[in-house]
């Protein structure tokens, strides 16, 4: 019966809150985007590594899920918040909500997840913690972000779903 406690345990923790949690968050500017070139003698049905800037980019437009910015703008992600294995197949998430008591850091976390689990082939574990000290439940937040069964449960509740599609829907490089 474990399935249903992780449906009850994640759902707990993602309350919808009336008003916003952030009222004024800080607003940084966006990198600019590195382009990344191949040598064009390279054979086009190798394995080609996955590093810290492929997975930056893959996360880099997430939407938070109060204010109209992506995860960058805010600094929840960072280049510098992402560790790469690729020989081991392992890449570690490090994010910061912008306040201690975000009530959105499980569904920041979960469009993480989701957004890999849909980016990078499935041979990868992907690992998403808060940051150290950045968030008042981040023990709970990060054993719920990294358990398969609660994260599986969550991705069956069809209003999760849909607030974490609207995070990963694409701006086309536009903030709104």
């Amino acid at each position: 019966m474990r399935e249903g406690k992780g449906k009850q345990a994640l759902a707990l923790s993602i309350k919808m809150v009336s008003g916003l949690i952030n009222a004024n968050p800080v607003v940084y500017e966006k990198k600019e985007r590195r382009v990344r070139s191949a040598p064009a003698n390279v054979d086009e049905y190798a394995v080609e590594p996955i590093d810290q800037l492929e997975i930056f980019d893959h996360l880099r437009d997430i939407k938070d899920p109060e204010h109209p910015y992506s995860l960058e703008e805010l600094k929840v992600i960072s280049e510098d918040a992402i560790e790469v294995d690729d020989s081991n197949s392992y890449v570690r998430i490090t994010f910061t909500p912008t306040v201690e008591h975000c009530s959105m850091a499980t569904i920041i976390g979960l469009c993480l997840r989701v957004k890999l689990m849909r980016s990078l082939p499935s041979r990868y574990k992907v690992d998403i913690r808060i940051a150290p000290g950045s968030h008042a439940t981040e023990a709970a937040v990060n054993k719920q972000l990294n358990d398969k069964e609660r994260v599986a449960a969550a991705l069956e509740n069809p209003n999760l779903v849909e607030m974490v599609d609207e995070c990963l829907a694409p701006t086309y490089g536009f903030s709104n």
